[in-house]
C-alpha cells in the first residue's frame, strides 16, 4: 500500500504540469505525460516482473539469516547503518533542546536559501542562454544615410569580427535583410529594407572546438564593436539566436498615452534611463529620426491657366529623378511583359534647382517651366506609427549583458528611476507589469519582452505547484485518515529549496523554468520517502514497539532504499547537466534530492515523533501492557 500511494503522489506531482498553458505548454507537456505513464508501468513491473525475476534468479539460494555461518556481509552492513543512524538520532529524540536546535537550524537554512534570490546570488530567468554556432550584428545608420556609407560601416564591423579566433566567416548584407532565420521571424528583421540598414551574419567554429560559449563570445564582441560603430555613427545590436521567448527584444518598454507627441517625449526619457543603467546594452527605439523632405506643391490654378495637368508634372519630375515606366516589352517566349523604365544616368540627374527649371509642353503647345506652376516646400518625413491591440504605442528596446543578465533585475534597477520622471501632467507614469493598459487617457508604460513570458510561465507553474500540493495532501489524507499527518509528510517539500537554490548559486546557473520543473518533480519524490518512513513507524507501533524504538528503526531500515533512490536520481540528472537548456532541471534534481533526502531522514522522524508524543503514545517500553496497544485510529 505505501508503494502504491507513493507512486500516485509522484504522478500527482507531475501531472498538473501537462495543463500549463502559454508558450511553455507544448514544451512541458511531454514530460509529465511520459513520466506519469512510466511511473504506472514501473509499479506493475515492481509488483509482477521483479518478484518473478527474483524468484527465478535467487529461488534456489538459502536465506542468509537461516544459514549456520553467522550473519553475512549485507547483514553486517545493515547493523552498521542502524548503529550509525541510532547514534545520530537518539540524542535528538531524547533531548528536547537538541531536537529544537536541529529544527530551528533547518528553518534558518531554508530562510537563507530563499534569501539567495533576494540578494541576486541566484538569478531568475525563463531560459538560459544556449550555446549556438552563430549570431548576428544588426546595423542601423541614421535615416538618410546613403548605401555607400552603410556599406563602409558594415565592412569595418565585419573586419573587426573576423579578427576573433572563434569566427570562421561572416556574410554582410547592406540595404536589405539577410536570409530569414529565427531572429528574422520573431524580431521582424526580415522586414528591414533601405540604404541605412545592414546585417552581418557571424558563424563560429563548433562548440566542441572553442572554450567559451556563444553568449560569452557575443558579449566580448560587443565591447570590440562599440568603438567602431561610434566612429561611423551607427547603432548596432549583437543579436544572439535565442533559445526561448519570441519577443521583439529581451527588454521592451511600451509607451502609451493620449497624445503622440507626448508619447515620443516620454519614450525619449525612458530611453535615457535605459542608456544610463549598467548592464543594459543595445538600446534602441522604434522611432525614426527627423528626416528633411522637399515637396513640390502644385498651384492648381496656375497649372490650369497654363494648360498643364498635375499628373504631367509628376511624371516629368519622376522621369528626371528616379525614372518612370515608358511602356512594356512583349516577348514571344515570356510569360509576362517586361516594363521599360526611362531613367537618366545617375551622373546626369538634375539637382533640386535643375528640377525647378524643367519645362513641359502645355495643351497650347508652349513650354511651361515647372517653377511657374509648382513651388518647393520644406517639410519632415512622416514617421511610422505602431499599434498594439488597436492602441498607439512607442517601443523602447534593449538587451541585458551585465552581472545579472536577466530582464527581471533590469526592471528592478530602472522602475524607481522611471517612476521619478517628471512630466507636465502632474502625475507619475504608471508602470504595468502584467496586463495591457485599459485606456489611453493617461501616460502609461507596459514592461514587455522576455519579462512578460517569464511572468506567465512562472505564474502557470506556480499554479500547477499549488495543485500538486493539494493533490498530494488529499491522497495522503485519504490513506492515513488524518489532517495533521500529511503536513508532517509534506514538510520536506520546501526543504528541497535548501539544496536547489544553493546548488544554482554554486554552479552559477540561472533558476529557470526547467529548474522549476525539477522542484515540482522533487516534491513527489520526497513525499514518497516520507510516506515510507511514516508507514514503517506505524507498522512498528502496531507490532508493539515503543515510539522511540519505532522511529529509530524506521530510519535505519528505510535508509538504504531511500538513499539508493536518491543516488539513482542523481545519476539520471548527470546525464542532462551538460545541456545548456536543461541544466537547471539537472541542478534541481541533483542538489535538491541530495540535501532533501538527508534532511528527510532527520526531520520526518523528529516531526512525527513530536506529533505522536502529543497524542500521548509511550516513548519507551516500560513493561505496561498498555504500551503495546496502539489502535489504528490513535495512530492516524
Amino acid at each position: 500500500n505505501p508503494t502504491i500511494l507513493a507512486t500516485f503522489t509522484v504522478i500527482a506531482s507531475l501531472l498538473p504540469l501537462a495543463f500549463v498553458g502559454g508558450l511553455m505548454g507544448p514544451y512541458m507537456r511531454p514530460i509529465p505525460i511520459n513520466a506519469s505513464w512510466a511511473m504506472l508501468f514501473s509499479l506493475l513491473v515492481a509488483f509482477i516482473v521483479t518478484p518473478w525475476v527474483t524468484l527465478r534468479v535467487m529461488g534456489g539460494k538459502v536465506h542468509p539469516h537461516k544459514s549456520a555461518g553467522g550473519p553475512d556481509q549485507e547483514t553486517k552492513g545493515e547493523h552498521r547503518i542502524e548503529r550509525i543512524y541510532t547514534t545520530i538520532m537518539r540524542p535528538l529524540i531524547e533531548r528536547p533542546k537538541r531536537r529544537a536546535t536541529v529544527l530551528v537550524a533547518v528553518a534558518v537554512l531554508l530562510a537563507g536559501s530563499v534569501g539567495l534570490l533576494f540578494v541576486r546570488a541566484v538569478r531568475v530567468k525563463m531560459l538560459p542562454y544556449d550555446n549556438k554556432s552563430e549570431f548576428q550584428v544588426i546595423i542601423d545608420m541614421p535615416e538618410g544615410t546613403p548605401l555607400e556609407a552603410t556599406a563602409a560601416a558594415a565592412g569595418a564591423l565585419a573586419q573587426t569580427v573576423r579578427t576573433q579566433p572563434e569566427v570562421t566567416d561572416t556574410e554582410v548584407y547592406v540595404g536589405t535583410s539577410g536570409p530569414i532565420n529565427f531572429n528574422g521571424l520573431v524580431r521582424h528583421y526580415f522586414l528591414r529594407q533601405g540604404p541605412n540598414v545592414g546585417d552581418i551574419q557571424v558563424n563560429l567554429v563548433g562548440k566542441h572546438q572553442r572554450k567559451q560559449q556563444s553568449h560569452d563570445i557575443a558579449k566580448r564582441m560587443r565591447t570590440l564593436l562599440d568603438p567602431v560603430a561610434a566612429r561611423y555613427n551607427a547603432n548596432i545590436k549583437v543579436a544572439e539566436v535565442p533559445p526561448g521567448p519570441p519577443v521583439l527584444s529581451t527588454m521592451v518598454a511600451e509607451i502609451y498615452g493620449p497624445d503622440a507627441q507626448r508619447q515620443l517625449e516620454v519614450a525619449k526619457q525612458v530611453r535615457e534611463v535605459f542608456e544610463t543603467t549598467p548592464g543594459i546594452v543595445d538600446v534602441d527605439w522604434f522611432v525614426e529620426a527627423d528626416q528633411p523632405k522637399r515637396v513640390f506643391r502644385i498651384d492648381q490654378e496656375a497649372a490650369a491657366l497654363a494648360g498643364v495637368r498635375p499628373d504631367m508634372i509628376a511624371y516629368e519630375l519622376r522621369t528626371a529623378g528616379a525614372g518612370a515606366e515608358a511602356g512594356l516589352l512583349h516577348e514571344a517566349r515570356g510569360r509576362e511583359p517586361i516594363p521599360i523604365v526611362l531613367r537618366v544616368d545617375r551622373s546626369q540627374r538634375p539637382s533640386l534647382g535643375d528640377l525647378e527649371g524643367l519645362a513641359l509642353p502645355s495643351m497650347q503647345g508652349r513650354m511651361v517651366p515647372v517653377a511657374s506652376v509648382a513651388r518647393i516646400e520644406e517639410t519632415t518625413e512622416d514617421r511610422n506609427i505602431y499599434h498594439k491591440n488597436l492602441r498607439r504605442v512607442v517601443y523602447v528596446t534593449a538587451e541585458v549583458a551585465g552581472a545579472t543578465e536577466s530582464p527581471i533585475y533590469g526592471i528592478l534597477d530602472m522602475k524607481k528611476r522611471i517612476a521619478a520622471l517628471s512630466i507636465p501632467e502632474g502625475y507619475h507614469i504608471e508602470q504595468l507589469y502584467k496586463a495591457q493598459p485599459t485606456s489611453e487617457d493617461r501616460l502609461q508604460m507596459k514592461w514587455d519582452g522576455e519579462w512578460q513570458i517569464t511572468y506567465e510561465v512562472f505564474r502557470d507553474m506556480g499554479i500547477a505547484f499549488a495543485v500538486v500540493m493539494l493533490l498530494v495532501y488529499v491522497l495522503v489524507v485519504a490513506w492515513f485518515r488524518s489532517f495533521l499527518t500529511p503536513l508532517v509528510i509534506m514538510a520536506p517539500i520546501p526543504l528541497t529549496l535548501i539544496g536547489i537554490l544553493p546548488g544554482h548559486w554554486i554552479t552559477g546557473m540561472f533558476f529557470t523554468a526547467t529548474s522549476m520543473i525539477g522542484l515540482i518533480a522533487l516534491s513527489g519524490i520526497i513525499v514518497r520517502n516520507s510516506i515510507l518512513l511514516v508507514d514503517f513507524i506505524n507498522l512498528e507501533l502496531e507490532a508493539g514497539a515503543p515510539l522511540e524504538q519505532a522511529v529509530l528503526k524506521a530510519g535505519a531500515v528505510r535508509f538504504r532504499p531511500i538513499v539508493l533512490t536518491a543516488a539513482a536520481l542523481v545519476v539520471g540528472g548527470l546525464v542532462i547537466i551538460l545541456d545548456p537548456i536543461f541544466q537547471g532541471l539537472a541542478v534541481s534534481l541533483i542538489f535538491g534530492v541530495i540535501i532533501s533526502t538527508a534532511l528527510t531522514l532527520v526531520v520526518i522522524p523528529l516531526l512525527y515523533y513530536l506529533l505522536l508524543l502529543r497524542r500521548g503514545l509511550p516513548v519507551k517500553d516500560d513493561g505496561d501492557e498498555a504500551a503495546h496497544s496502539h489502535p489504528q485510529g490513535e495512530l492516524s
